[in-house]
């Protein structure tokens, strides 16, 4: 499995901004501008809280392990990827999202910051790139604690079959 990149993340960031930016520039044009809901900063922060608390207790988990504790509970390498993975489809949605509401909430302070109602709507746009940020940051992350250790044997090649 590769790691997330975040030169990756930041692209698909800009990309979806811009596509944004301009997608609000051209739906104000037709005379209507899509709202961002309240529960889209919601959703992302719990997204995050789930990702952390995973993190910290596989993190936990694994130290124990380490330690060699004798009541340490495993960790099913299989459930460690699953996580890793829901971690980067996580980090990689919340790229998207967060740009998509980031261009949104750039077009509405810089363009229709005169109406009231766009003002709470660049609020609620601001929550939710922050809220994706922090999401990206937690599925990075539990993906460190998930990494397996580097092989120490670097100076001993591998035995060859005769």
């Amino acid at each position: 499995m590769k790691e997330l990149r975040i030169r990756t993340l930041a692209g698909l960031f800009v990309v979806a901004g811009v596509l944004s930016w301009g997608g609000a520039r051209l739906w104000d044009a037709l005379g209507t501008l899509p709202g961002v809901p309240v529960a889209a900063p919601i959703v992302l922060g719990a997204i995050a809280a789930v990702l952390l608390a995973t993190a910290l207790s596989l993190r936990a988990r694994l130290k124990a392990q380490r330690e060699r504790q004798p009541e340490a509970k495993g960790v099913d390498p299989m459930m460690a990827a699953r996580a890793v993975l829901f971690g980067q489809a996580s980090a990689l949605v919340a790229a998207l999202v967060s740009g998509m509401y980031g261009g949104a909430g750039v077009f509405l302070l810089a363009e229709r910051s005169d109406v009231p109602a766009r003002g709470d709507q660049a609020i609620y746009a601001g929550a939710a790139v922050v809220a994706g940020i922090t999401v990206i940051a937690a599925a990075v992350f539990l993906e460190r604690v998930c990494r397996l250790p580097e092989d120490d044997d670097d100076d001993h090649p591998p035995a060859t079959a005769a």
